[in-house]
């Protein structure tokens, strides 16, 4: 058996990588903060590289009608010189590019559009490199800038409030012989047609619905008010134009609803019997308020500690707004956010399925978080802040803590170099915002809980765009 392919399907072995020397390189300003490289490489460096690897191919080679290391050099060249020559243009161009960067002392904001020039045969290797290089940049005025630290007490209200949200989880329903109101639990049988015919959906047997808890729609649980057990209603109900189901879009229901009992919650009392009923078997009632406690403390301090690196961010882009900016990092966020919103429009029912999102709509959001990622780039660079692989390491966990299977999360970012990455921009950036707060000054505001997490009238307030706050330097 032939233990070798024919010589028409034999592969070219890989070949150790070697450097690239010196080079010819002139440096031009285009406009603004592009630059065009233009490189001269010689073909004699060129036809060396070429030749020492068909050299080291030759004991590699397996031919049919050549022993193993005895072909010869021209055949070699033959069938493979072609290729091995575009290899090493190819790791010219990146080598040469890389090593002019650091000769001239320039920092890309993106990646170079590499245009080779026209050469003949026998002439030097020659191309052109052109590119965003970062702005000069100088963090100054920290010690001018205010912020204000929110200073909260967690009151015994607080844990009052929670409590009585907790007690609401956990109520018990009495059957009572009264008609029902909001807040009641009425259990009921109902069938629905739309024309005479049913439908998906259409039937359900002793479902238990809270009137004013949303379970089902508003209507339908306003009509459900005012029912004793044994009555019977026919209930009409619109589909909206938007129906999830777009079978029933905008078609009329009749359901026919027979009502088997009407329940009354009832909560239950704060001792240690409630304690049980939330899984804490030790301690009783009073381990449930210690509990309590702790988790709101843990919350005013994220909370604060969000507060003031927003005001960081906000205050640090206000003191730096001429920074001029590579118009190539606009371009890619001006990307991100654009996709980011269509996702948001999806996720809200869009009918359309690729929206026209015009990019001055996104500009300046854009240009914040590139003027953003560039001030926090060069505060990291240029005060040397490197990892701190124990705040790291707690970001981890505190990842692994919100997740069903932690173990699992952990695993996959230990595995995914590009997730662990992001997870490491993210601390690095919350390290370089405590140096800027070592170094501004604060003031502190006092205020409540509730103030501090923007609630309202018992709900919170919360901006449509904060998934992006604390963000939208690395995101």
């Amino acid at each position: 058996m032939n233990r070798h392919p024919p010589a028409d399907h034999d592969p070219k072995p890989k070949q150790p990588r070697n450097e690239v020397g010196s080079m010819q390189v002139s440096v031009e300003t285009t406009q603004g903060l592009e630059r065009r490289l233009r490189f001269q490489v010689s073909n004699e460096r060129i036809d060396k590289e070429v030749k020492s690897r068909l050299t080291s191919l030759k004991s590699q080679v397996r031919l049919d009608g050549f022993r193993p290391g005895k072909v010869p050099y021209k055949v070699v060249e033959k069938r493979y010189g072609a290729e091995v020559r575009d290899e090493v243009v190819t790791e010219v161009l990146r080598a040469s590019y890389v090593e002019a960067m650091e000769q001239e002392g320039l920092r890309p904001a993106g990646a170079p559009d590499i245009q080779p020039l026209p050469t003949a045969e026998g002439e030097d290797l020659e191309y052109t490199a052109t590119f965003e290089v970062l702005p000069e940049i100088e963090v100054k005025g920290l010690d001018e800038l205010e912020v204000e630290r929110p200073a909260v007490e967690i009151a015994d209200a607080d844990l009052d409030k929670v409590l009585e949200q907790l007690r609401r989880q956990n109520v018990d329903y009495v059957e009572v012989g009264r008609p029902s109101a909001d807040d009641d639990r009425v259990t009921i049988d109902f069938t629905g047609q739309i024309d005479g015919a049913g439908f998906k959906g259409d039937r359900g047997k002793d479902v238990g619905v809270r009137i004013g808890s949303g379970q089902m729609p508003k209507e339908f649980e306003q009509a459900l008010k005012g029912l004793r057990a044994e009555d019977v209603k026919d209930i009409e109900y619109h589909f909206p134009e938007r129906s999830p189901d777009q079978q029933l879009a905008g078609k009329t229901a009749i359901f026919h609803v027979t009502v088997n009992r009407v329940e009354e919650p009832q909560l239950p009392a704060l001792d240690d019997e409630f304690a049980k009923r939330l899984g804490i078997e030790e301690g009783g009632f009073e381990q449930v308020r210690a509990q309590i406690r702790e988790s709101l403390e843990f919350e005013r301090d994220r909370a604060v500690r969000a507060r003031l690196k927003q005001q960081v961010l906000d205050k640090l882009l206000a003191h730096h707004d001429a920074l001029e900016l590579p118009q190539s990092l606009v371009n890619a966020e001006l990307k991100v956010l654009r996709e980011r919103a269509l996702r948001r429009m999806q996720q809200a029912g869009s009918d359309e399925q690729t929206p026209d999102i015009p990019d001055s709509a996104l500009e300046q959001g854009a240009r914040r978080r590139v003027t953003l990622y560039l001030l926090i780039n060069e505060i990291v660079r240029s005060n040397d802040i490197r990892l701190d692989e124990g705040r790291l390491q707690e970001a981890l966990n505190e990842l692994a803590s919100n997740h069903s299977r932690p173990q699992e999360l952990l695993q996959y970012y230990m595995e995914h170099r590009q997730m662990m990455e992001g997870l490491e921009l993210a601390v690095i950036e919350d390290q370089a915002v405590d140096w800027i707060l070592e170094r501004v000054k604060t003031v502190d505001q006092v205020m409540s809980f509730d103030e501090l997490m923007g609630i309202k009238g018992g709900t919170e307030d919360q901006d449509s765009e904060s998934e992006d706050e604390g963000n939208e330097v690395n995101a």
